[in-house]
């Protein structure tokens, strides 16, 4: 398994069928045009295999933090370490920026989620609560 952080339009999307839907140039652009934005990709033998997506924020009192935005494998490369490097990859990196820590969400039944992210030495939290707006 090889992880780089992708930087290319192409790249993009050749790993498309690892997101929810296509991915869209104008969204796409703009996510690698934002140095505070980062996008990992997992190659198993020069197949995208799964991603993590990264995105650094700032708040006055907290400093900068890296927000695991979003992580995917595909089917047929699960339960093969590849979402436990992916994460373990960004977390690195967050370091690597001076971030002061790192953090996500998901589901409380998402089980494979869960056991990721206590693979890689994460603290749950199941006091907290999601909140969304649609639009």
């Amino acid at each position: 398994m090889d992880i780089r952080r992708v930087t290319s339009f192409d790249a993009v999307l050749a790993a498309g069928h690892l997101f929810d839907g296509p991915p869209r140039e104008d969204a796409t652009r703009a996510f690698l045009a934002d140095d505070r934005h980062h996008l990992l990709v997992a190659y198993v033998d020069g197949t995208p295999a799964g991603f993590a997506s990264g995105v650094e924020t700032i708040h006055p009192d907290k400093g900068v933090e890296m927000f695991l935005y979003e992580l995917g494998v595909d089917d047929a490369f699960q339960r093969r370490g590849i979402g436990t490097a992916l994460v373990g990859a960004l977390v690195e990196l967050a370091r690597e920026q001076g971030c002061t820590g790192a953090w996500t969400g998901t589901e409380k039944d998402n089980a494979a989620a869960l056991a990721t992210y206590r693979k890689s030495d994460a603290e749950l939290d199941f006091d907290t609560v999601a909140v969304s707006w649609g639009f």
